[in-house]
């Protein structure tokens, strides 16, 4: 593999590419009914953050928003928090989803590791969501109520979200690889009606029984009236009785009796002749709600509104992700994770959405790009570890697997570093739009984003999305360009969260966005924007390494570290700076067989001042089996940080919200040790879980 430097020219789009994409299409619309030409993509940013009215109403119009009346104003306010956006307008996102049914391609396919590849048509998914929303009428659910899932990436989660959206009830799931306390922290803040669960799932050959967790969240639940048993993995040795729950059921009744009822899935199907309507709504009713990750503290319940989240992904999939009618959409998500709701919005441009439910490596990490092969994916979305862990398997899809009909790659999750960018281009396809994207949980969609229109530089994020006015902001508050600073969102956008459930001060949704700038969000991220309008994220603004003043995104420092070729994973922690003697360890996975010998910390050490500055050359180099991460992949490096700062482990981080908490003993140990040696002032406890 060879060396690539950031900013080095992997691709330029042909002419043909740029002139049949969705981008030049919008482009060529508003020169037509607006008048408004632009000689290239920043120029159109430019109109678009300057003239936000203008702009979103352009998307309304184009993208034909149906409402049952026009809206009044399209935003009421330039204020961030307290924007109002298209006031008056009544909408339902779960219509828009089926506006571009058709017999001739199919609406989703699937494959698990359970279940072969299969083909979901049009017309079987409305029939399915019409009879589960009849279903969930019948048990008493209306316009508010909430209804929850504990399920994987199946159909039936898509078909259960659908209908209860079509209702105008407010959503929300998690992954059954979720423990019960992680759920219950989540689930329970939103007092559900109904609960959506199956008896277990299957991941790297392994099936899970949680039948006992999925008890456990019920028993948690006052509020719960019914739970939908979906058999996934057909634990039950018979059909469980649609009321009463008796003994050949999945779930037992509850403790003490409280009425939940118990129906099965296959009984919810069987209401045949349902018509599917739609209740349309206000702009930012709540469709569903998110959690940030709960690494600290009790996620945050942020709702997202039918309005934003409907206009945002027309937006951005269409114009940034160039996907629409005929195309095939994959990104490897769980329903726990935001990327799960942007997946299955492909549905609103007429896109195939594919849904993959299992381990990314069983049997072995060609397992996506054969699902790639096998559906003819035009957008194969997945995470930057999953590539960068593709790359150090030395595995080359292109040359094994005939990827024909892919048109482009998106990366999320955490930055892409050089090397992966060469990667993909020198092992997957030569000719490919490699699309890096940030944002988040927190607005269910990416800030920085993919043009069809610009070409592809290593380590670089295309471009700032249309009507995101992202900004880097410096020590002193003051916008940069070309140098590392604070990401800042410095005009409101429509899918911001509506509000925080149990918040009715709005003071915990100001102090996570707004605490910093008065007026302006907060994103948490280190971002440098280049003059030419792309973008390079560094990390978690809060986990940067300041080393004597030199500031460096931890992405950067990783890059440099996991190029050797022993290491696997690493995490590097900086202490410098919060009261007590500088300490900057470094903790490294290496590869089975290997041992840190002095002679590997030498060579580390050396990469990183002959590749970062010598400032930067880590304390101490510390061996460990695995590295602490989320349930959605992403390094706890803020929560380790707290602890060795001297936090109680129990308020640093949520196991629960982890897919291997086992990993954070080491630096509990450490954390002793460093207490002993350099006693100091500990980490504060805000609520900043992010």
């Amino acid at each position: 593999m060879n060396s690539v430097q950031e900013g080095t020219l992997l691709w330029r789009p042909s002419d043909a590419f740029k002139q049949a994409s969705s981008m030049r299409r919008y482009m060529d619309w508003l020169a037509q009914t607006r008048g408004l030409r632009f000689d290239d993509y920043n120029a159109l940013w430019q109109w678009s953050v300057d003239h936000l009215e203008d702009f979103w109403a352009s998307i309304w119009e184009y993208y034909a928003v149906q409402s049952s009346q026009p809206y009044t104003t399209v935003l009421e306010q330039r204020a961030m928090p307290g924007a109002r956006w298209f006031v008056g307008a009544e909408v339902s996102y779960a219509e828009h989803m089926f506006r571009h049914a058709t017999p001739d391609r199919p609406a989703i396919l699937f494959q698990s590791e359970r279940h072969p590849l299969t083909e979901i048509s049009w017309a079987t998914l409305r029939e399915q969501v019409a009879s589960v929303a009849a279903g969930l009428r019948a048990m008493g659910v209306r316009r508010g109520d909430r209804v929850v899932a504990y399920l994987p990436n199946i159909p039936q989660t898509l078909v259960a979200f659908l209908a209860a959206a079509s209702l105008g009830a407010t959503w929300s799931s998690c992954s059954p690889d979720f423990g019960s306390p992680s759920v219950i922290d989540r689930f329970k803040q939103i007092e559900p009606k109904v609960l959506f669960a199956v008896d277990g799932y299957q991941y790297g050959g392994k099936p899970f029984d949680r039948r006992a967790v999925v008890q456990e969240i019920i028993a948690a639940l006052p509020t719960l009236e019914h739970v939908v048993e979906i058999p996934y993995l057909d634990l039950s040795p018979t059909p469980s009785p649609i009321k009463g729950g008796g003994s050949d059921s999945p779930f037992p009744p509850r403790e003490g009796g409280r009425g939940v009822r118990y129906v099965r899935w296959s009984d919810l199907l069987a209401e045949e002749g349902s018509e599917l309507t739609f209740e349309r709504l206000p702009f930012d009713h709540p469709l569903y709600v998110l959690y940030s990750s709960g690494t600290t503290g009790l996620p945050k319940p942020i709702v997202h509104g039918q309005g934003g989240v409907l206009l945002e992904h027309l937006k951005t999939i269409s114009l940034h992700n160039n996907l629409g009618p005929g195309s095939r959409f994959f990104w490897y998500t769980s329903t726990g994770w935001m990327m799960w709701n942007y997946l299955i919005s492909g549905l609103l441009v007429g896109a195939t959405i594919i849904l993959y439910d299992g381990s990314p490596g069983y049997p072995d990490l060609n397992a996506l790009w054969r699902l790639a092969e096998a559906t003819g994916m035009s957008l194969f979305g997945t995470s930057a570890p999953y590539l960068m862990a593709c790359l150090k398997a030395g595995i080359q899809p292109g040359a094994t697997f005939d990827l024909g009909r892919l048109q482009s790659i998106g990366s999320t999750g955490a930055p892409l570093p050089p090397e992966g960018f060469a990667w993909v281009y020198e092992r997957v396809k030569a000719d490919l739009w490699l699309a890096s994207l940030s944002g988040g949980t927190d607005v269910c969609t990416a800030f920085i984003v993919g043009c069809p229109l610009k070409p592809v530089r290593a380590g670089e994020l295309q471009c700032l999305g249309l009507g995101c006015k992202v900004e880097a902001f410096n020590e002193d508050g003051q916008p940069v360009v070309n140098e590392v600073g604070e990401l800042v969102i410095t005009e409101p956008l429509p899918s911001m969260p509506v509000f925080f459930w149990n918040d009715p001060t709005r003071r915990r949704y100001q102090d996570s966005y707004f605490a910093v700038y008065p007026g302006l969000w907060r994103h948490g991220d280190w971002i440098k924007i280049t003059p030419d309008g792309s973008a390079i994220i560094y990390g978690r603004s809060d986990s940067t390494l300041n080393r004597q003043g030199v500031r460096m995104g931890t992405s950067e420092f990783y890059s440099v570290v996991e190029g050797v070729p022993e290491v696997v994973d690493s995490l590097v922690i900086d202490l410098e700076g919060l009261g007590r003697e500088g300490y900057m360890p470094l903790f490294v996975v290496l590869k089975p067989g290997v041992e840190l010998t002095d002679e590997l910390k030498g060579r580390i050490k050396a990469r990183v001042r002959q590749s970062l500055s010598p400032r930067h050359v880590p304390d101490d180099i510390i061996a460990i089996t695995e590295v602490p991460r989320t349930l959605n992949g992403k390094k706890l490096e803020v929560p380790i940080k707290k602890i060795l700062m001297g936090l109680p482990v129990e308020k640093a981080a949520n196991p629960d919200s982890m897919s291997n908490p086992q990993a954070l003993r080491p630096f509990v140990e450490l954390a002793d040790w460093l207490a002993a040696r350099n006693p100091g002032p500990t980490a504060a406890d805000p609520d900043r879980d992010r």
